[in-house]
């Protein structure tokens, strides 16, 4: 009966390795083989057309040290992140506290909220350059009916980067629809202890939604810090194919290794460039992951 049931186990463990063998050779062929191609054309002079000549840590050493186009992009970025994540992760929250109300036409605005989500690529970028032109657009329009005189949005080096974290705000219903779910998901049972004990609606927002809700912050925050790293898009389209903007305003870190790889052909200089960005992520997720248990509560969790 042992030799039996042991037999049934290495049965059901092959059968379990034949069904994850595709994502299995997928990931060592398109996966971990790019990766670690990257990784040692990083320490390259490469070009695509040219053999692979070793160079060491040239490659990292001149973006650290002499690349002032690398701090440019590196500076846009970090820009971009430290603004639009936490402000998309309030507006989220925001929006999904008044849509947990129980007030006529929800459903009509959740889908309202949530519909921006859905639109996504160059589209949404056109018409978000329509929006914006100083002259004709929309935004500034709307401004000056209440007495305000419109920046140049795309055109002033100032303001490029607050109108790209404007549109990324505008599309926050992805991450409203997680935090609307979980709000709902908070027992009854302590909103009714709290309005027992005197408690406000704020107090109660505060101290019993919010704590329950850290887990879904915390997904959200850090997935936008690794999304808002990686924008590129938005920024070759609005900024005209990939030019940067007005005095490289808008020139992010991929956009640049981007021209660096298929603009310059410096292939070697781009891994690095990437390898760069992943360093910086990585580190950056290991300190959310540590501060973590400082503010994150999962409810049932052992203290």
């Amino acid at each position: 009966m042992r030799k039996r049931k042991l037999t049934i186990r290495q049965k059901e463990g092959i059968y379990g390795y034949i069904f994850i063998m595709p994502f299995i050779v997928g990931f060592f062929a398109f996966t971990s083989g790019p990766l670690l191609f990257s990784l040692a054309g990083s320490f390259t002079d490469y070009n695509i057309t040219s053999r692979m000549d070793f160079v060491g840590v040239d490659n990292y050493t001149s973006l650290i040290g002499g690349d002032g186009l690398f701090r440019t992009s590196l500076w846009n970025t970090i820009y971009y992140v430290a603004f639009s994540v936490p402000l998309t992760t309030l507006g989220a929250i925001f929006i999904s506290a008044l849509l947990n109300q129980d007030v006529p036409g929800l459903r009509f605005f959740r889908t309202l909220y949530y519909l921006p989500a859905v639109l996504s690529g160059v589209g949404v970028y056109l018409l978000w350059m329509q929006l914006l032109e100083p002259g004709t657009g929309m935004v500034n329009l709307v401004l000056g009916w209440v007495g305000i005189d419109g920046p140049n949005w795309l055109y002033d080096p100032d303001w490029t980067k607050p109108s790209l974290i404007l549109m990324k705000l505008w599309s926050v219903g992805g991450s409203m629809l997680l935090y609307l779910a979980s709000m709902q998901g908070v027992s009854k049972s302590l909103y009714e202890a709290a309005e027992i004990d005197g408690a406000s609606r704020w107090r109660q927002f505060v101290h019993i939604t919010i704590p329950m809700i850290t887990p879904v912050i915390f997904f959200d925050v850090v997935t936008s810090l690794i999304g808002g790293f990686q924008i590129f898009q938005e920024a070759y389209i609005m900024s005209g194919n990939g030019t940067g903007g007005p005095a490289n305003s808008l020139l992010f870190y991929n956009l640049y290794m981007w021209n660096q790889a298929f603009e310059n052909f410096d292939m070697g200089y781009a891994m690095a460039m990437s390898w760069i960005l992943f360093a910086i992520v990585f580190i950056l997720t290991l300190i959310n992951l540590k501060l973590a248990p400082r503010w994150v509560h999962y409810e049932g969790e052992d203290k």
